[in-house]
């Protein structure tokens, strides 16, 4: 009996350090892998931009994805919102407060906000998007998966940015500028777009400058 009652423990050990081991390999396998931001930027194909072809009505926006009735552009507004919004019928947004982070603007009133894409999506084009199906360009118009893909600012901000790269635009909030490439960095990585040698070398210096930031890499889409 003794035998059998310290062969039944180790069993019982045995089964509990297995399940205890199968609870952990989850959670470490959902740590996201990292990696430096000048690392990322290297993966980028680097050629020349094309044009030819590009419209916006080409990348279907705003879309109510998830069928909850808020469309991509209220989903921003609202989970952006430094308070809880205000919303008037299936899903209007009247009130809030947000930071438009390019400019350090506060606002309470959503009309002012645009929703910034940003990697604009004429460069998006230019960048690879152009030989996409309908599908995938509706996907990276409307990507709520990464928080660096949608950004509620000042439409004056917003429109300033216009479709421009970072070697023609950067933030006047000079604050938030290494986020900025970084945020460019990961949506072009994830979306497998490429950049031409003017962005690419823009990049750099401010990726350099920023002291080449340890960072999450993205998911594919």
């Amino acid at each position: 009996m003794k035998t059998l009652g310290g062969t039944t423990t180790r069993i019982t050990i045995g089964v509990t350090l297995i399940l205890v081991l199968a609870l952990l390999v989850p959670v470490q396998a959902a740590q996201a892998a990292t990696a430096r931001a000048g690392t990322l930027l290297g993966q980028l194909t680097v050629t020349t931009e094309v044009r030819t072809g590009y419209d916006r009505s080409l990348f279907p926006h705003w879309i109510d994805a998830d069928g909850n009735g808020c469309d991509t552009r209220r989903e921003v507004l609202i989970a952006e919102s430094q308070v809880a919004v205000t919303r008037t019928g299936t899903c209007t947004v009247t009130a809030g407060r947000w930071y438009s982070l390019y400019d350090g603007v506060t606002a309470t009133d959503p009309t002012t906000l645009d929703i910034d894409h940003m990697v604009p999506l004429a460069e998006a084009w230019d960048s690879g998007a152009r030989q996409w199906d309908t599908a995938r360009r509706r996907a990276f118009a409307n990507d709520l998966a990464i928080p660096d893909a949608l950004f509620a600012v000042t439409a004056s901000v917003n429109r300033s940015k216009g479709d421009q790269d970072p070697a023609q635009w950067m933030p006047p909030r000079s604050a938030y500028r290494c986020d900025y490439v970084v945020a460019w960095i990961r949506v072009k990585h994830r979306w497998g777009l490429s950049v031409d040698s003017a962005e690419r070398n823009a990049l750099s210096q401010q990726v350099d400058s920023c002291g080449d930031p340890v960072v999450e890499v993205p998911p594919r889409a």
